[in-house]
């Protein structure tokens, strides 16, 4: 289970130190790509290839699936991880999710999210200040 919120540095050659409580569910590598709401999402394979599967299986005559699928496969890249538990996240995923030197690994149960430390503490309060009315439409879908 990926769960938890960990601050860490990207160091000067792009490397990352993922969690060892994570480390220990990705098991010996994982696949990093990009995310929804400019992060990366780093998946242990078996996952990704689950995921992957169902994109590929979707119409290709969809544009919104052929762009969702896009967007996640064709940034998608395997990664695994040195000796001091490290990925080196390529230069166009840094680009994208705009990481600098401090970085948040945010575990999301199945996945983990990688954000810029700005972003995700802006993130986490517009949405702290929404949480009532979240949880209200989680409500009345029957989820919480």
């Amino acid at each position: 289970m990926l769960i938890g919120e960990y601050t860490h540095n990207l160091d000067p050659k792009k490397r990352l130190s993922v969690p060892a409580k994570m480390r220990t569910v990705l098991g010996k590598g994982a696949v990093i790509t990009r995310g929804l709401d400019a992060c990366l999402f780093l998946f242990p394979v078996a996952q990704w290839r689950s995921l992957a599967e169902k994109l590929s299986a979707l119409p290709i005559s969809n544009a919104d699936t052929r762009s969702f699928a896009r967007l996640l496969l064709s940034g998608a890249m395997e990664v695994g991880f040195d000796s001091l538990g490290r990925i080196l996240v390529p230069d166009y995923l840094k680009a994208y999710a705009g990481l600098d030197r401090q970085v948040v690994v945010a575990g999301m149960y199945t996945r983990l999210e990688i954000w810029d430390a700005a972003r995700w503490a802006a993130y986490k309060q517009r949405i702290e200040k929404r949480s009532d009315d979240i949880a209200q439409k989680l409500g009345d879908l029957g989820v919480i």
